[in-house]
């Protein structure tokens, strides 16, 4: 009787040692999809690549028609560069610094009025607010082209990550609106790898366990993957859940959509 339970402990062991030595159906997936807009509306100009191009995270695949803009920081370029009003403000106000001194020294010496040197001191505070406004227009002047290139920028569609175009929906020449995508982009580096566990697995498998991936014919290969995420809840139908695996694609040799094996137990 004292037995009885090791010996179940150790059928329940076998059990599922023998059930992680299986293999199992699984699917590579994008490890993400995104129809891909614009952030600004307008006609495009120019779409720079077709269904089927790799394309690189940040990389300009579109552009918006933006004469308008591009003329708009030029305009606001020259007005941010030019510092001519503030430097001859600093110019004048140090001539005004340098009179009021020796007017200064001249009242100490009793050989000017009280009334001169109060307007000359006058002078200093008027001089300095012009000069604080000039500054004060060059910092505005600077922001706004800063605003501008902002806006210039946003008529340059770029993809957000590296993958494939999966498909060109607009073309140079449409309009873009606010619920338009000109392209489908798919990421394929690293794929996501969904698979269907019996439920006696699920103590047995944790997040950055790793499994091997057997895509299927015509494909060949056994893949590394690493579990991204588990599943807390049963399909009581089936009595299987749900694991996530990240598996790299650096070369996008593995195609996305495409089934698989999976198995932890070595290739």
């Amino acid at each position: 009787m004292t037995r009885l339970p090791f010996l179940v402990v150790c059928l329940a062991c076998a059990a599922a040692a023998s059930a992680r030595a299986e293999s199992y159906d699984c699917l590579m997936d994008p490890a993400d999809m995104i129809e891909l807009g614009s952030p600004a509306t307008g006609l495009l100009e120019a779409v720079l690549v077709s269904r089927g191009d790799r394309v690189d995270a940040g990389q300009v695949v579109a552009r918006l028609v933006s004469e308008i803009e591009q003329s708009t920081v030029d305009l606001l370029r020259t007005r941010a560069e030019n510092t001519s009003v503030v430097i001859a403000q600093k110019e004048q106000l140090a001539m005004i610094e340098k009179r009021f001194e020796r007017i200064s020294q001249m009242r100490e010496r009793g050989l000017t009025t009280e009334e001169l040197y109060n307007q000359v001191e006058g002078e200093i505070i008027a001089g300095r607010s012009l000069l604080a406004q000039a500054e004060l227009n060059q910092e505005i002047a600077v922001k706004e082209l800063a605003r501008a290139e902002i806006a210039l920028a946003q008529r340059r569609i770029t993809s957000p990550v590296a993958g494939v175009v999966a498909k060109r929906v607009l073309s140079a020449g449409e309009y873009v609106g606010t619920d338009d995508h000109v392209l489908e982009i798919v990421q394929l580096d690293p794929l996501k790898v969904e698979a269907f566990l019996p439920v006696s697995l699920y103590a047995e498998v944790q997040v950055g366990d790793t499994a091997i991936i057997h895509p299927v014919a015509p494909l060949t290969g056994a893949h590394a993957a690493t579990v991204t995420a588990v599943d807390r809840v049963f399909d009581a139908a089936s009595g299987t859940f749900v694991i996530e695996l990240e598996l790299p694609n650096e070369d996008g040799a593995l195609p996305a959509g495409h089934r698989c094996q999976l198995d932890f137990g070595g290739s």
